[in-house]
């Protein structure tokens, strides 16, 4: 109770006129994934790997972004199951739908792996507003989860994404068998990058078959409360985002996590390849709480 009462106190000072931001999220590139993270269903390291999909082209993006924004979201996301991102076809593609979805008037985001500078930069001239690259956990504990990418790596992009002028979407993930200790030592890690990362994802594990971590436990739902508002706490002006895992939420611990300190929710019927609640369940859940919809 006194975290939540310090973390509304944060927010309702940094934040007046408390708004929530509703993103959607599309996976272009599925499954095939050269890195080895034991909690994703894209990893070719993991039997759920739902590689076979075809890539979406540009044109047929642009009309789920048109979509997404007719059902009212404010920022549009775009993932592809890469490690890196490499020079060539797939990558003027992305520079075209990142063109695209701003002219739309929405926000573009877009996770892709590793990046280099030269690319950060062109993402940069193209209007991307943001680049996801997720610490997943903390130092301590993140080589029980992914062993093909270092943790000094996805600093490194951070770092270059940041470099080239375009807001970092950098957060993690809860319930993958961590401790109180990583929890606290990942917010440490964001909390100390300087500037704060603009848009901080919190993510509960969805345990998928196939994968190493697909026996765990759900998240309790306090868990994600807490872990919302310490974020809310030590990063006052970024917006934290209720990511993957909201669907097990009932209603009223997702109000809760927005009480907490939230202000984005994920919005549409799939985050990548996991489901998320429908449009018109999240629709009567702002409504029935009261919230107001903006960018």
């Amino acid at each position: 109770m006194e975290l939540l009462w310090q973390a509304q106190q944060v927010h309702r000072a940094a934040n007046p006129g408390y708004h929530v931001q509703l993103a959607s999220l599309l996976s272009v590139k599925t499954g095939g994934c050269e890195e080895d993270c034991a909690y994703c269903p894209q990893s070719l390291h993991n039997s759920s790997d739902v590689a076979g999909r075809p890539e979406l082209e540009v044109e047929q993006v642009l009309e789920r972004a048109r979509a997404a924004k007719q059902a009212g979201a404010h920022r549009f996301c775009m993932g592809w199951a890469w490690r890196e991102i490499r020079d060539g076809a797939p990558f003027e593609a992305m520079l075209q739908m990142v063109r695209g979805v701003r002219e739309l008037g929405l926000e573009a985001c877009v996770t892709a792996g590793m990046l280099s500078y030269s690319q950060a930069e062109r993402l940069a001239a193209a209007g991307l507003t943001a680049y996801n690259h997720n610490l997943d956990t903390s130092p301590e504990h993140y080589d029980r989860i992914i062993t093909t990418r270092t943790y000094q790596e996805r600093l490194e992009t951070l770092a270059r994404v940041r470099r080239s002028g375009i807001t970092l979407c950098c957060g993690g993930i809860i319930g993958m068998g961590e401790t109180a200790a990583d929890r606290a030592g990942l917010l440490q890690v964001l909390a100390n990058l300087d500037p704060h990362p603009e848009s901080v994802p919190i993510n509960a594990l969805v345990a998928v078959e196939g994968t190493p971590l697909e026996d765990l436990p759900s998240v309790d739902p306090l868990e994600l409360v807490r872990m919302v508002a310490t974020a809310r706490i030590l990063m006052p002006q970024a917006r934290v985002r209720l990511s993957a895992g909201r669907e097990k939420l009932g209603r009223e611990a997702q109000i809760l996590c927005l009480l907490a300190g939230a202000d984005s929710i994920f919005y549409g019927d799939t985050l990548l390849t996991t489901s998320n609640p429908a449009v018109e369940a999240d629709r009567e859940l702002l409504a029935a709480a009261g919230v107001q919809v903006g960018g």
